[in-house]
């Protein structure tokens, strides 16, 4: 018989100024634990978490890395947690979250204090690798544009710079609005042809956060310096970016941030964790 599939969750472990960590405390398990909770139908993990810091804390917070999975029993099946880094992005006061039936009190814990209340070894066990890994980072998320139409079907006297999104790409640039929220992109920069402006817009028209189109990252017009140029300045900004352009461009982007050139595929991103100048961890996520 075949092994019936884990119930998966997503978790973050929140930290701030003065070695604390948030925890939440269940009433029903009578358990001290960081924000987690299991996914919804079709949603990414980093969402997931993101959005049950907030329904459990009232609180925003951006990610950070990744930390190591959990799984573990759960009834007649296992469970699998993907857990983050975490800050918040504005007011850290949890004095106004209204408890209830499934989260009676939330807290800022001295991470001390936390490696003793915390109820689980396996939470204890990923406090320890948090610690590890305090300090802050910002996140540049390098993003190949969604699904387009092909080439072949895009008439050879029409410009390849206006070749649209597929209507399945499209899903994917709606799909991309939360998880690029996950990690507080505030700048957003894309090649000028279509098929990449067309795939960050909606998290632009979203959000608010302004969208720079630029020639130098088309697939016609980029150049090794104008890429190094543009990388240079979204990791000199310190805010969240993310940078949408082309599989031809790819390698040289990922040759500006010192990092091994990966494949994606439409749709899909690598989250480039970095801090004062330097890319420090990454991690793959494949297209929504």
């Amino acid at each position: 018989m075949p092994q019936p599939r884990d119930v998966h969750a997503a978790g973050v472990v929140v930290t701030r100024k003065g070695k604390q960590v948030l925890l939440v405390h269940r009433p029903a398990y009578d358990d001290w634990s960081f924000p987690k909770g299991k996914l919804e139908r079709g949603e990414h993990p980093a969402v997931a978490a993101v959005r049950e810091a907030a329904e459990e804390t009232g609180l925003h917070v951006r990610l950070g890395r990744s930390l190591s999975a959990q799984r573990y029993p759960n009834g007649q099946r296992m469970k699998t947690v993907d857990y983050w880094q975490g800050w918040v992005v504005g007011n850290d006061d949890v004095g106004r979250y209204l408890v209830n039936h499934e989260i009676d009190e939330v807290a800022w814990v001295a991470v001390d204090e936390a490696q003793a209340l915390l109820t689980y070894s396996r939470d204890r066990d990923t406090l320890a690798e948090a610690r590890k890994r305090a300090r802050k980072t910002r996140a540049l998320v390098v993003l190949r544009h969604a699904s387009a139409r092909s080439r072949k079907a895009w008439s050879k006297k029409r410009d390849d710079r206006h070749r649209p999104l597929l209507r399945s790409g499209e899903l994917q640039a709606q799909d991309l609005v939360p998880l690029l929220a996950a990690y507080d992109v505030t700048r957003i920069l894309s090649s000028s042809s279509t098929r990449c402006s067309q795939t960050v817009r909606p998290y632009a028209d979203t959000t608010g956060w302004k969208l720079e189109e630029e020639d130098g990252l088309s697939e016609e017009d980029a150049t090794a310096k104008s890429v190094v140029r543009f990388i240079d300045e979204l990791i000199d900004s310190g805010e969240g970016a993310v940078v949408c352009t082309h599989r031809p461009v790819l390698p040289a982007v990922f040759d500006a941030l010192g990092i091994p050139e990966q494949h994606l595929e439409p749709g899909g991103m690598l989250v480039a964790h970095h801090r004062k100048g330097k890319v420090i961890a990454t991690e793959h996520h494949s297209r929504p």
